[in-house]
């Protein structure tokens, strides 16, 4: 059979190789700058645009789509085009998919420090780069399936399921958390609201894990650890099984973020009973990768490239494990909303998806410049780094989840809380998060030390831009027979179809009657749309990230209710677009802020806004001084209640005329507070919309006292 000629693209790799590792590193050094904020303030620098709240989306976002997706093309271009013999499907759509997603990179980059976010965990950019990112994974999308079409190979490996899985799932799952009604060009509303908003945020939030950080790695590391152990993978039949029970499963576990939340319990149900079905599949996938190394195991001794694997192919064990874990209600009510919940989350992070994208670059990088890794002793180096600054990061943390969870639930002889005051929860966990700091400085300090090893790799070689190749063309001939799932294999866009089916049936169970049976939300007729200022104020709790430390969600557990009220009900939600129930607790819930035993003056909240550690000492939360200085944006008052109007909320058409005049005289009522107290303000000032919602928070509904 005569062979055809063709070269793969080996320059496209390159790029997204250097992109990751520029990304890796503006993603840990924000992750590290936001570690220091938490138990030394002051390295806010008392600026708008450098708060934990800020910080904190540009580390997850730059480390998610940064580092992890550009390592992720890298991975993707260079193997699929020798799994099927083919050049990418076009070298220009390859380009696009380059420097479209860099540019999104660079837009976040700038967009999120300076508050323009929807508030929404891994999904908090704003419409117009959802649009981008959008026709960017098109595609890619595009590029994908038209190279797997014009292969040179008849049998689809199974990295490339996984690859094809990750498309056409995230494509999914991008568009319908995105749905939102433009404000501006840089400000909208999410089309959801409460519950659903949040059933929506979390099958996302999820499954961005799932086939964002897990699908796509694992077709990696089904190409590269064979690659790298020179061993062929474990079991084909536990590959089909892996794939196929594990992107089925998956999409239905996302509800097992919002246990004993106002989520209806059905809900809450499904999601726990799917996860904790989860681990037969993930595990089935870790087994294959360790299996593979059978008979390779002395190699992993010597091999830094093999000990990056298996310590990320045990991490994601791990992960794999804990997650169906803390989907149990018994094991939830302990660690929701503390920082075990932040270690469980760095494992996958810095284990799995780190140590996979370190091993995976040790390995291409030599080959593509045709020649050896500069130094092996500094590769080992650089895993011990690593591996130190997983257990510093990890640890300290899981320590400081049970830690503070155990206070909170503490109560005396006489059944009253011990620790009443959250502050005394958080002082107690601040040397924790300085060890979880020094973990940081380890992990980023390998990275510099990679970095180095292979700068010095390619000086020593020639990069390959274009590597000669040759494959016999694929036969016309239509093959019949052999295995079922082989079968399949030949057909391409019947596997794509397969795949999304399997994803799209969890998704429309969970979602559908969420949205249509209206029992599933009970309405509180007391419940009422925010004010104008209120709303206002609302907008600036948004802009600054405060969800990222404050949940308002009062779970039905004791010692959330004896803390801060009753519990939450679905109906408070059903104006909140986005919701805003947070997932970690550095700061008390704001749920019943405005209510009861938690209610303070506006005079409180203007201190403490202005100088956090004075009115409550030992406090790690930043200051605002902005907010005294900034006047409220009226103009975009009208804008925002016809856009809230347009998705539900139900504001009295002609509404947007009058709302300043309402916004200025809620505005003159607080001035006439914090008067009475010494303060002087003109009601123009961003500080007293922010009062306005926090004194709002809770009065919709009768609440314990």
């Amino acid at each position: 059979m005569e062979l055809e000629k063709f070269s793969y693209d080996n320059k496209i790799v390159k790029y997204f190789t250097i992109a990751s590792v520029i990304f890796g590193v503006i993603a840990m050094l924000a992750g590290l700058t936001a570690a220091i904020q938490l138990f030394y303030p002051a390295f806010n620098f008392d600026l708008q645009y450098t708060t934990f709240g800020r910080v904190r989306p540009l580390h997850t976002n730059a480390v998610i789509f940064g580092f992890i997706g550009n390592a992720m093309f890298a991975g993707i271009y260079y193997s699929l085009q020798r799994l099927l013999k083919a050049r990418m499907f076009n070298d220009t759509l390859s380009w696009i998919n380059f420097w479209g997603w860099q540019a999104i990179l660079l837009t976040a980059a700038i967009t999120l420090p300076l508050g323009m976010t929807s508030s929404k965990e891994y999904a908090e950019l704003e419409w117009p780069i959802d649009i981008a990112i959008t026709l960017i994974w098109v595609v890619f999308g595009i590029n994908l399936i038209g190279t797997i079409i014009k292969r040179r190979e008849r049998h689809m490996y199974v990295a490339i399921w996984f690859y094809i899985a990750t498309f056409v799932t995230v494509a999914v799952l991008h568009i319908v958390n995105s749905v939102a009604m433009p404000v501006g060009l840089f400000k909208s509303y999410s089309w959801y609201a409460g519950v659903q908003d949040a059933l929506v945020q979390w099958w996302y939030g999820h499954n961005a894990v799932a086939f964002f950080l897990t699908t796509p790695f694992l077709g990696l590391m089904y190409y590269y650890l064979p690659k790298a152990a020179k061993r062929p993978v474990y079991s084909y039949k536990l590959s089909i099984i892996h794939f196929w029970s594990l992107i089925f499963i998956y999409i239905w576990a996302g509800p097992h973020h919002l246990l004993y939340t106002s989520l209806p319990d059905w809900v809450q149900s499904l999601g726990t009973a799917f996860s904790i079905m989860l681990i037969a599949p993930s595990w089935g996938g870790m087994l294959n990768g360790l299996l593979t190394l059978r008979g390779a195991w002395d190699r992993v001794r010597e091999d830094p490239i093999l000990k990056f694997m298996v310590v990320a192919i045990t991490c994601y064990g791990m992960a794999t494990f804990e997650g169906p874990m803390l989907s149990l209600k018994e094991v939830s009510a302990i660690a929701h909303f503390t920082d075990w919940i932040v270690a469980h989350v760095h494992v996958g992070a810095l284990g799995w998806n780190g140590f996979l994208i370190f091993g995976m670059f040790y390995w291409l990088v030599p080959r593509m410049w045709g020649t050896k890794l500069h130094s092996i002793k500094l590769a080992n180096i650089h895993f011990w780094l690593g591996t130190l600054g997983i257990i510093f990061y990890a640890l300290p943390m899981y320590v400081a989840g049970i830690v503070q969870s155990l206070m909170w639930q503490q109560f005396d002889a006489d059944g009253f809380l011990v620790y009443k005051n959250f502050l005394e929860t958080v002082i107690q966990i601040v040397p924790l998060y300085a060890l979880r700091a020094v973990g940081g400085v380890l992990y980023l300090s390998g990275v510099f030390v990679m970095i180095f090893n292979l700068i010095k790799t390619t000086g020593a070689g020639q990069f390959i831009a274009e590597e000669e190749a040759e494959a016999p063309a694929l036969e016309k001939k239509k093959i019949t027979g052999g295995h079922w799932h082989s079968v399949w294999e030949r057909k391409p866009v019947f596997f794509t179809v397969l795949t999304l089916v399997a994803i799209l049936i969890g998704g429309v169970i969970e979602m559908v009657p969420t949205f249509l049976i209206k029992s599933n939300i009970p309405t509180i007729s007391s419940v009422k749309p925010y004010t104008p200022l209120e709303l206002q104020g609302r907008d600036i709790y948004i802009r600054e990230g405060c969800n990222n430390c404050h949940s308002q969600m009062v779970r039905p557990l004791r010692f959330d209710t004896e803390r801060y009220g009753e519990y939450s009900k679905a109906g408070e939600f059903v104006y909140d677009h986005p919701f805003l129930w947070g997932s970690k607790r550095t700061g008390p819930d704001l749920a019943r802020e405005g209510v009861g035993k938690l209610k303070k003056s506006d005079t409180w909240h203007y201190n403490h806004l202005l100088a956090p550690d004075a009115v409550s000492a030992g406090s790690i939360m930043p200051a605002y001084p902005w907010l005294f200085e900034q006047a409220i944006d009226k103009e975009s008052t009208a804008a925002k209640i016809s856009a809230l109007r347009t998705v539900g909320v139900p504001y009295p058409e002609g509404f947007e005329e009058t709302a300043n005049i309402e916004l200025e005289m809620q505005a003159k009522t607080i001035v006439a507070n914090l008067k009475a107290d010494g303060i002087d303000a003109t009601g123009e000032e961003e500080i007293i919309a922010l009062i306005a919602y926090l004194q709002r928070l809770g009065k919709d509904i009768t609440v314990k006292q």
